[in-house]
């Protein structure tokens, strides 16, 4: 494998990618990865860290091909287009229009972001109803930017923190890498992968099919977009939400491509069974949901029900930890981990330049495993489980290495982009995204899909 440019002293991302999987079946394939950070000002390395996880999945995508006599393939990852991945949501436009316009509440994500505290900072979440709600419960404020910042600075960090998820909110104190080294939900995450496939089950060798069956339990942009990979290149995926908590039409445009979406509400046993019927045949379950577990769709579950599954479970902070009870979102994993103390570089925490990191990484790295799971499966049999969280993932980008702020203090902040767009027409309108960031022999990857409207697809394979 080989890598052009490689940042002095840090290992090359395609090394980095190497490692990824180690349990996973040998690829003859290789992995060039053009350029190297550092690409824009941000102390972290986040091209690298990008490429090293686009390039974990192509290599998987290849992999699997050999498995079946293919002929090995060189795959290319542009480090410049990884850093337009991770601007997706800036990038696309559904009808001509920027994608985030045509949020349900423009006000909501304008109400995120850091806010002073008595003795710090809080990174604050109101993208969806229930979370404003709670913020402003708490706070005793309306949903006004003001009225919020003033209330959260009568507080302190970990008191407001912890109100606000009691309240069924989210929100992370900023919080420095050495006080998350010492918080047991950080200590709960060292030193496991960065991706975690583990054997949960027994079940006899079974073939990838020719066309996997995905379900897709998942909202946001993580899960979503992890499932929207598998399905752009040939799987077909069942994507399932709950009508009364739908996620925002412009979620659903970035994220759902090639996907069918059905309505299924676990709180009617009707509906569950329909559920655990869609189980029955499926070859990957993916989850993004607290509690899926306790309504009987946890990995253990879905491996009985379904002997020789892949269960890819994406959390921000563990299943099984100390908030395993807390959402969680990818501003929130930077916040606690000590990556937004050191994004601001002495100055006010700050997210990276790209805006989004953990969601993208935590999608193609899942996606990644769910591939080598599979191919552990053809060989050895078993049911999988396929673990991803963000706090994980803003970790490992953490440990990769850090530039300092006067090394990318002169770079341009991300601009016109420079990965190719997509643009495909569908129910929702005419959508234009980015294209995906790798080629095999020189020869794009595959296009998704236009995303459907949710509810429009009956829940069946």
């Amino acid at each position: 494998m080989t890598t052009t440019t490689p940042a002095a002293r840090f290992p090359s991302a395609a090394d980095t990618a190497a490692t990824l999987l180690p349990d996973a079946p040998p690829v003859r394939s290789t992995l060039r990865v053009t350029g190297a950070d550092p690409l824009v000002p941000s102390v972290h390395r986040l091209a690298d860290a990008m490429s090293a996880a686009v390039g974990a999945f192509g290599l998987q995508v290849a992999g699997l091909a050999e498995d079946s006599g293919g002929a090995p393939r060189e795959i290319t990852v542009r480090a410049a287009d990884t850093i337009d991945t991770l601007r997706a949501p800036f990038l696309t436009t559904l009808g001509g229009v920027d994608v985030q316009t045509v949020a349900e509440d423009p006000t909501a994500l304008a109400n995120n972001g850091f806010r002073r505290t008595a003795d710090g900072w809080i990174f604050l979440i109101t993208t969806y109803p229930h979370q404003r709600d709670a913020v402003c419960r708490v706070l005793d404020c309306p949903p006004l930017r003001d009225r919020i910042a003033e209330e959260a600075a009568r507080w302190r960090s970990v008191e407001l923190e912890d109100a606000v998820c009691a309240a069924g909110g989210v929100a992370a104190a900023v919080r420095t890498g050495e006080q998350w080294a010492a918080h047991p939900a950080g200590r709960h995450l060292a030193g496991r992968p960065v991706v975690e496939v583990e054997r949960i089950g027994d079940a006899p060798p079974e073939p990838v099919p020719d066309r996997l069956r995905v379900l897709d339990d998942t909202h946001v942009i993580a899960g979503p977009v992890a499932a929207k990979l598998l399905g752009t290149f040939g799987a077909d995926v069942l994507h399932v939400s709950r009508p009364d908590l739908p996620d925002p039409l412009a979620m659903v445009a970035l994220t759902g491509g090639g996907k069918r979406n059905a309505w299924l509400d676990l709180r009617d046993p009707v509906q569950a069974a329909t559920l655990r019927d869609l189980v029955g045949g499926a070859d990957v379950f993916v989850n993004a949901y607290r509690g899926t577990g306790a309504r009987g769709f946890g990995p253990e579950d879905l491996a009985e029900r379904r002997p020789g599954i892949v269960a890819l479970d994406l959390h921000c902070w563990g299943a099984d930890g100390p908030w395993a009870t807390r959402g969680g979102f990818d501003q929130l994993a930077c916040s606690a981990t000590g990556f937004a103390l050191e994004e601001g570089a002495g100055g006010p925490p700050s997210l990276p330049p790209t805006h989004l990191l953990n969601d993208y990484l935590a999608a193609w790295l899942g996606a990644a495993g769910v591939l080598a799971a599979l191919r552990r499966r053809a060989v050895e049999g078993g049911s999988w489980r396929v673990r991803v969280t963000l706090a994980g993932v803003c970790t490992w980008v953490r440990e990769l290495g850090m530039f300092t702020a006067a090394q990318v203090a002169d770079l341009p902040r991300p601009g016109a982009p420079t990965i190719g767009m997509h643009v495909v027409d569908g129910p929702m309108g005419r959508l234009v995204e980015p294209v995906l960031p790798l080629e095999f022999d020189g020869r794009p990857a595959p296009l998704p899909g236009p995303p459907q409207l949710l509810g429009t697809a009956a829940a069946t394979w």
